[in-house]
């Protein structure tokens, strides 16, 4: 599994093409060169989850192996709601810009810059204001922190 760590600025350009980070390019190189990417709507924050394709297989597959969808309603309104608005992305050879559908960038507000957040078995995709105004203070993390210790 390749570990995503860091943060890098990008520029969207008039086509909607971003150059992928070469970090995360290399890591993704050395596991193996399978440098498809699997973009979705995050579920829980304004910004696209991107994930390596082995990753999402893996992930779905979890996900998928505890819901019935087919004799149970909410399971599949719930896998439905899971895989909306997927798109596979890959880096081109020459530049290693990588072309995001315009409604899933428009979706979290992103006009000209994107942040682009590793996060060990995911990257984050961030409209650059956005990202900036989600941060929370030390406070609130210790007080989330303290939360999960007690589970």
């Amino acid at each position: 599994m390749t570990t995503f760590i860091g943060e890098y600025t990008g520029k969207v350009d008039d086509k909607g093409r971003i150059v992928f980070p070469s970090a995360f390019k290399s890591l993704m190189l050395a596991e193996g060169g399978d440098m498809r990417l699997v973009v979705k709507k995050g579920m829980f924050s304004n910004c696209l989850e991107m994930y390596t394709y082995a990753e999402w297989e893996r992930q779905s597959n979890e996900v998928l192996s505890k819901l019935n969808i087919f004799l149970r309603r909410e399971d599949a309104i719930f896998w439905s709601k899971f895989t909306r608005g997927r798109d596979i992305v890959e880096p081109d050879a020459k530049f290693g810009r990588i072309t995001i559908d315009k409604k899933l960038l428009e979706a979290i507000g992103v006009t000209k810059e994107v942040v682009f957040s590793g996060n060990d078995f995911r990257i984050e995709i961030w409209s650059k204001e956005e990202f900036e105004k989600s941060d929370i203070s030390t406070e609130e993390f210790l007080a989330i922190a303290e939360r999960l210790s007690e589970r």
